[in-house]
């Protein structure tokens, strides 16, 4: 029997149209889930149990239970609505071979879109974030392990050992660049384990913006990478190695020098295509430990940021380290392999992760902002239990 109140629908409806899932349909709205649906082709030719918008929000699902077996986080995402009585009552749990089927007529390029539209930068000017009118971000890559599968390891690779035996799982590798100020990942490329980071680097370019102030570690410098990097506008602070040569052309009186850059040893000799940089070299002591630091900046007047603000800054680039851990240890848990067996499901299922853990830091932004405290003050571990908890509770209708 239907319950009091229901109205029966002019038209069809299914289950799978009114599932919402609390903050993640706040940050990923049904009409931005339907329009990048549409854009990327993947929208189902037929009536399915399983409909594209569904199956996006289900990606998700599996990245916030990644314990759960896809019939559980299926139960889970739809838990909370009465669909077993009234109009909904002939629904049926789809199988696992079903779930399968249509995360694969999904594809990875939705979520890919839909990461890459919604992600923004959610610091705002003047906070911790920020060295003046810059906002601090950082970029880095990290490793994830994958099923181990044979077309996982042609597509992906694997890492070798110092022995004749292979590495346990076939790896992917995640170039990510995340605003230091919130741990919010505002950009990512993904490639096969074999795939260097500064190769991957240039898939980024196209997220630096002009209020940036881009941090990068040693791996990252090259002459072509600084110059396409600075003509996105953005400013650049970057480590370069201890044998990299930097001519001194002016010292300045905060300690730190104006120098160039040059393509190679031959261009420096004729003083060809020069890019003119401030170096700031220093140590930094821990206990009996001390690294000597060499970096260089697009800064190029003292009073605009000193040698010792730049240093400062810097120190904050490792805050991607602590994105990432709570990306690998919290939300997907110590250990856990990504479950999906083909290359393309591997893919969707990282932007899924991704797409995820943006919608928790943003929620946790909007709260920061709204008590005026540092984001970084909040528990991601708390707040990732709360998400969890809201997939639970009985969703909003959504239009």
């Amino acid at each position: 029997m239907a319950r009091s109140g229901w109205v029966t629908p002019e038209g069809p409806e299914r289950l799978s149209d009114h599932v919402s899932l609390g903050v993640l349909t706040r940050v990923f709205p049904p009409d931005v889930v339907d329009a990048v649906i549409g854009r990327t082709g993947a929208r189902e030719q037929r009536n399915r149990l399983l409909p594209s918008r569904l199956m996006v929000y289900y990606v998700m699902a599996l990245a916030l239970f990644s314990a759960g077996s896809y019939e559980e986080v299926m139960r889970s995402l739809l838990a909370g609505m009465e669909w077993i009585t009234g109009r909904f009552r002939d629904w049926q749990m789809p199988t696992k071979a079903a779930i399968f089927k249509a995360r694969t007529r999904l594809g990875s390029a939705v979520m890919a879109e839909l990461f890459a539209e919604t992600a923004k930068p959610l610091a705002l000017p003047g906070g911790p974030g920020f060295h003046g009118s810059w906002r601090l971000v950082s970029v880095d890559g990290t490793c994830l392990d994958l099923a181990d599968t044979e077309a996982n390891e042609r597509a992906y690779g694997r890492p070798g050992t110092a022995t004749d035996l292979k590495s346990a799982y076939p790896q992917a590798r995640v170039l990510g660049l995340v605003e230091c100020a919130t741990h919010a990942v505002i950009g990512a490329v993904v490639s096969g384990f074999s795939t260097s980071e500064h190769d991957l680097y240039p898939g980024l370019l196209h997220r630096l913006e002009a209020d940036m102030l881009a941090m990068a570690d040693r791996g990252f410098f090259s002459y072509t990478a600084w110059k396409d990097s600075s003509g996105t506008g953005a400013q650049l602070l970057w480590r370069v190695k201890a044998n990299a040569v930097l001519p001194v052309l002016e010292d300045l009186a905060d300690g730190s020098y104006l120098s160039a850059v040059y393509a190679n040893p031959k261009a420096r000799r004729n003083n060809t295509d020069p890019i003119r940089v401030r170096a700031i070299e220093y140590t930094v002591s821990t206990g009996d430990t001390s690294s000597e630091f060499r970096l260089i900046t697009t800064i190029l007047d003292p009073h605009a940021a000193s040698a010792e603000d730049l240093a400062e800054a810097y120190a904050k680039r490792w805050e991607i380290e602590s994105c990432f851990d709570e990306l690998k240890t919290h939300q997907r848990g110590p250990g856990t392999v990504l479950r999906s067996k083909t290359p393309d499901g591997v893919l969707q299922e990282i932007y899924g992760y991704l797409c995820v853990h943006y919608a928790i830091r943003s929620l946790i932004g909007d709260v920061a902002h709204h008590f005026e405290e540092d984001p970084l003050r909040f528990s991601f571990t708390r707040t990732l239990r709360a998400v969890r908890r809201s997939l639970a509770a009985r969703p909003a209708i959504s239009p």
